[in-house]
């Protein structure tokens, strides 16, 4: 069923994406120019999370995916948000391959995108190439899989706010767009992956922690995280010290943009001075000439621009990090971790610390440390075999009594 050359396509390209931040390599497309089609047919019955509100045809995607679909369509659907439980309409889209589906229904990949930006214009459903994922989806789809993409709360719809780094919000996002899509796409199996790199790293990684509570009676058979962000509790000290990378600078103030919007109380101001501050709207762009203005201003920025204003602010910002920092529990399903030694975003000490915590759970991990690589540029020369292997229900591999030995308190370092 999984054609091996088209996987292959699909994780390289999944690999290429990983470092992206806020769309500094997207090319110059207005999202909105994106599309609006007509409207489909569907289960809308229900409620909750997984329920399918509205879908739509996508006649502007590109051509890479209407090659190798037979229904392209944005969905809209009801998920769960990680801050206050309450219960947002998320949109995302679906595709569906060509020909007949397996005599078991067609498997599905939850695709998690690496990050887009903060701001609802910023979601891959209102760009034709999925701001730079269409050539891993159309890959996935080729290779026989339904494949969902999320644009994670908050990107698409203006209702409600993007919570970056907020890994709960972003597994459920995951999870709930296999349940809608099964409610839009009748002849699906209920047995699912899930794949992501950076932010979607992230949030496969969390979706395979919620599952057990929140799949639906759906099987999740488990998951790939490239370069995830993981355990993020590093940032407010690299930031204390003055040792933010650029692409930490970009996610700290992303980061800071959603804790302002999610909480009235939190003072931004507090993290932010000189040009910081001065282009902070500019900072938060992902279209138009604002995007191009963006990265100048990004490499302008110094060190003390983004720096807590005191050990006061730099004990808040850690306590609001642990909060999303990866593990938060047990998965469900084994993961393969891959990763760079030489990551500008998320340094390697920092995922041995959520691997160690997460073997420690007692989790199934293959876990790929690739020392010579950063996060754009990881070879995957074994995923192929991996996904192919769950689906198969063959025993997965488990690197994990090795890990921690070699691994004692990793705490240190990063």
């Amino acid at each position: 069923m999984i054609r091996f050359s088209a996987l292959m396509c699909l994780i390289l390209s999944a690999a290429l994406t990983a470092s992206g931040c806020g769309g500094d390599e997207h090319p110059a497309e207005h999202p909105s120019a994106a599309m609006s089609g007509t409207k489909l047919e569907g289960d809308f019955t229900g409620s909750g999370p997984g329920t399918l509100i509205e879908a739509d045809t996508l006649p502007a995607v590109d051509r890479r995916l209407q090659d190798v679909t037979s229904l392209a369509a944005r969905i809209t659907y009801t998920s769960t948000s990680g801050i206050n439980d309450s219960h947002p309409q998320v949109t995302g889209t679906v595709f569906v391959p060509k020909g007949n589906p397996p005599e078991a229904g067609w498997p599905m990949i939850a695709f998690g995108h690496p990050p887009t930006g903060i701001l609802p214009e910023c979601a891959p459903s209102l760009s034709p190439t999925l701001l730079d994922s269409v050539t891993t989806v159309a890959a996935l789809v080729s290779a026989g899989y339904v494949v969902t993409v999320s644009d994670y709360q908050g990107l698409g719809r203006n209702e409600t706010y993007h919570p970056y780094l907020d890994s709960t919000t972003v597994g459920y996002n995951l999870i709930d767009s296999v349940r809608a899509a099964r409610k839009f796409v009748p002849n699906t199996s209920d047995r699912w992956a899930a794949l992501g790199a950076s932010q979607g790293g992230q949030a496969a990684w969390a979706a395979n922690e919620l599952v057990d509570n929140a799949g639906g009676g759906l099987h999740l058979v488990g998951t790939v995280s490239v370069s995830p962000i993981a355990d993020v509790d590093g940032l407010a000290d690299a930031a204390a010290a003055g040792a933010l990378t650029r692409d930490q600078q970009l996610m700290l103030q992303a980061y800071l943009a959603s804790l302002a919007a999610e909480y009235s109380d939190f003072d931004v101001d507090q993290y932010r001075r000189g040009i910081v501050q001065e282009k902070w709207d500019v900072l938060s762009a992902c279209e138009g000439s604002a995007r191009e203005q963006r990265v100048k201003v990004a490499d302008q920025i110094t060190a003390d621009e983004l720096r807590p204003s005191g050990p006061e602010a730099v004990e808040i910002l850690r306590g609001f990090l642990q909060k999303t920092t990866l593990p938060q529990g047990p998965t469900a399903a084994p993961m393969l971790v891959i990763y760079g030694g030489q990551d500008p975003l998320i340094p390697p000490a920092w995922t041995d610390r959520a691997l160690d915590r997460a073997c420690n759970l007692g989790d199934v991990i293959q876990i790929q440390l690739q020392p010579e690589k950063r996060g754009p540029d990881i070879d995957l020369p074994t995923v192929i075999g991996w996904i192919n292997a769950r689906f198969n229900g063959d025993p997965a591999p488990d690197d994990c009594e090795i890990f921690i030995a070699e691994h004692v308190s990793p705490r240190d370092g990063g």
